[in-house]
């Protein structure tokens, strides 16, 4: 569901639909090893902090700060890519520890009749733990996710965490780390840039860019990311620190006002789960932070060794990408349970990874990092 525009080449970041699309092959253990990745699946879920820590060394994140990349008017003009027909749901990726028995196609469950997305009403700096990520590829083109402010267990109070999608920071399989990679918190917040009119730089970031220093995602994406929906999606998470581009001391939770926290192991049962984000795709133009109050998910899974996708109704298109999805934790507050990382090709419907050891294990390496 990210929004990308690619000037060269085809890479694996627009990871609209469901539908169509082709499957990863698995990658021996000697290549798995010299990639920096455990030998199973299973394995990664007994990563210490030094096992991230290799494998980022291997997979390392530049991005140089360029000012003259992210104008008002390049922001705007970050536009959706459309989504290819399909007629027939993909087949799962072979995982690293999935057997020959593996289910031939996604298990789904039910989700209810589709949840129009509403408009949050403004300005959006009374929730600016939501914004937005742009990125320009490797190869040319910009584009843009949604995101959202997290809490940062090791600085209570002054976080500089940012949680999306694995699609909206690496392209996935054979693929590299986006550059330029900014987090603008409560974009557009005044609606200055709305309706096609020019705006400034201060009304469509009320509250500054904030440039990534260092991301994380999960090995799963960077090693089998694919362009259409496949069992990489079942860890499509990445997490962002960031710092002000303006060179203040000032967190990006004090800028805010807020982080979420990231509700991991989150039970299934009585979930009541809202999604948030900027769509692009028609009948949305990214201009606009909206919302679908969904209810309880249902799942979906490409591989059945690894953690159900949630799946709710919700008609937000490409863009949405990354942006969080909310549930009251039991002490009463919101916490981020999941983000958008695919949808449905007549966008009825959105999908996201259940967040659980390998997620919190990310969050607690940048954290620590």
């Amino acid at each position: 569901m990210s929004s990308i525009n690619r000037a060269v080449g085809a890479a694996a970041t627009a990871l609209v639909v469901l539908l169509a699309g082709a499957a990863c092959t698995t990658q021996g253990d000697g290549d798995r090893r010299a990639a920096g990745l455990p030998r199973s699946w299973d394995e990664l879920k007994r990563w210490r902090f030094e096992d991230w820590d290799r494998w980022a060394s291997e997979h390392v994140f530049h991005n140089p700060r360029n000012d003259a990349v992210w104008s008002p008017d390049s922001m705007a003009g970050a536009p959706a890519q459309q989504p290819a027909p399909a007629t027939s749901v993909a087949a799962p990726s072979p995982s690293l520890s999935a057997s020959p028995s593996a289910a031939p196609a996604p298990v789904t469950t039910p989700v209810p009749a589709a949840v129009q997305a509403v408009a949050v009403p403004r300005p959006y700096t009374r929730y600016a733990a939501s914004g937005k990520v742009f990125m320009t590829a490797p190869n040319g083109g910009t584009g843009q996710c949604s995101a959202t402010v997290v809490a940062d267990p090791a600085r209570p109070g002054r976080s500089n965490l940012v949680w999306t999608a694995g699609h909206c920071v690496h392209e996935g399989k054979g693929g590299d780390w986006f550059k330029n990679l900014i987090f603008v918190p409560a974009y557009n917040s005044s609606g200055a840039a709305s309706g096609g009119h020019k705006a400034t730089l201060a009304e469509v970031a009320p509250l500054g860019q904030w440039w990534a220093d260092n991301v994380i995602t999960s090995p799963q994406w960077t090693a089998e990311g694919g362009h259409a929906g496949n069992s990489a999606n079942q860890y499509d998470f990445a997490v962002l620190r960031v710092h002000d581009a303006d060179g203040s001391d000032r967190s990006l939770e004090e800028a805010v006002g807020s982080a979420v926290p990231v509700w991991f192991d989150a039970p299934r049962e009585g979930l009541s789960v809202s999604a948030w984000g900027y769509p692009v795709g028609r009948p949305f133009d990214g201009q606009e932070l909206d919302r679908c109050d969904s209810g309880r998910p249902g799942q979906l899974s490409f591989d059945p060794q690894r953690p159900a996708m949630h799946s709710i109704s919700c008609t937000m298109t490409s863009g949405a990408s990354g942006g969080g999805w909310f549930a009251t934790m039991p002490d009463g507050r919101l916490g981020l349970v999941s983000n958008t990382s695919i949808g449905t090709v007549d966008h009825t419907s959105l999908n996201g990874p259940y967040l659980e050891g390998v997620a919190r294990q990310a969050l607690d390496y940048l954290s620590r990092k």
